[in-house]
């Protein structure tokens, strides 16, 4: 199998599997729980949560723990925004948000938010410029995300935070979610006050992720309950996924030394493969674009048509984000950048992980090679 669809999910490593399945069965007792068992599961959640602070640089009790990616990017742009109402109501993103965002401020746009949406230009980046002229005295937060999931283009998130440390009122959230381990970001230097990534992006289990809160930042809870992780987010912590998390942490983050270079490579022998191929235009630009991921469209070939019959020779890639693959028409994200609707509609999106080889691109490239005429030629006579 040749698996190209990382940024939807990774397959776990076996090191990690074991570790849940071992958490899992030891350590079963509830962390709130006041016994001997209790506290043996409170110790070992502690200890991950200072593992975890310590591979993204920030302290521990800014570690918050969450069920992924869309829960923490809705705590963090909804919390926010409901906190600081009373200060105002002016929330700014961006036109190329994964759902999980751009979803969760047309929510607040119901409650009588106002936001602006930046444009971004034909590589898919915002301008600070932009940025900086939409901020208003009742702006409260600014959410953009760091790489792109469609296309993989990199945000000047830290410019942003350069310019955002003049407003001190104003939360500044990044989604980080498909950014982490294979585009390094300092939380820290960057002025981030909120920063979402989730396991299941770097070899870890589902229904575990992570929300940085920066001390001092505050936020509205949007589950309320026990009062766990800080009161933050209530629920009976998952306590194998979680300590699961940080060894996938770990491993990625050492995997990644070598690997970045290595994903950059293949990327390129990707592209370098298709070049000759008529009606194949990439969409993912040259620079500013992270290591593991390419976004194409195919001219005259169905994007569904053509995973399904890359799926027969046991390659899997895929169209949009995962969450919005099973919708039909062009991309919303591709469209922003100024790519026409009909090449928006046939993009595929190949994306890497660190296990990926140069016999998988080989292999991808000569099958992508192969199947491009022949289904161009039947949607011709169809």
């Amino acid at each position: 199998m040749i698996y190209l669809d990382n940024s939807a999910t990774t397959k776990p490593y076996p090191e990690v599997l074991e570790t849940y399945k071992a958490v899992a069965e030891k350590y079963f007792a509830n962390p709130s729980s006041l016994h001997g068992r209790g506290g043996e599961a409170e110790r070992l959640l502690a200890q991950a949560r200072t593992i975890s602070g310590e591979l993204l640089n920030v302290h521990s009790k800014e570690i918050v723990f969450t069920s992924g990616g869309t829960e923490g990017d809705n705590l963090a742009v909804k919390g926010t925004a409901l906190y600081y109402q009373s200060r105002g109501k002016h929330l700014i993103t961006t036109r190329v948000e994964h759902p999980a965002v751009f979803e969760a401020f047309a929510q607040l746009e119901s409650l009588g938010f106002e936001v602006t949406y930046l444009p971004v230009d034909g590589n898919g980046q915002v301008s600070m410029e932009d940025l900086e002229n939409s901020i208003r005295s009742d702006t409260t937060l600014v959410s953009m995300i760091h790489v792109n999931n469609e296309t993989g283009t990199i945000q000047p998130v830290e410019e942003a935070g350069r310019l955002l440390s003049k407003f001190p009122k104003i939360q500044f959230h990044v989604d980080h979610v498909q950014g982490v381990t294979k585009v390094p970001l300092e939380l820290k230097k960057a002025g981030i006050d909120l920063c979402t990534i989730s396991a299941h992006k770097f070899h870890g289990p589902r229904g575990a992720g992570i929300l940085y809160v920066r001390e001092g930042a505050n936020l509205l809870p949007l589950i309320s309950g026990g009062s766990q992780e800080g009161g933050i987010r209530s629920g009976t912590e998952n306590l194998p996924a979680i300590v699961a998390m940080a060894k996938a942490l770990r491993l990625s983050l050492e995997a990644s030394k070598g690997g970045i270079p290595k994903m950059k490579k293949l990327i390129g022998k990707l592209r370098d493969g298709l070049e000759g191929v008529g009606g194949v235009v990439f969409n993912t630009p040259q620079d500013h674009s992270a290591p593991h991921i390419a976004n194409f469209s195919v001219e005259g070939v169905k994007p569904e048509v053509l995973i399904h019959a890359l799926e027969q020779k046991d390659i899997y890639v895929s169209t949009k984000s995962a969450c919005s693959s099973r919708e039909s028409g062009a991309s919303r994200v591709l469209l922003a950048a100024g790519i026409p609707e009909k090449r928006a509609e046939q993009a595929i999106r190949v994306s890497l992980s660190f296990e990926n080889s140069k016999h998988d691109i080989e292999e991808t490239v000569k099958a992508l090679k192969d199947l491009i005429p022949e289904l161009r030629k039947v949607g011709e006579s169809a």
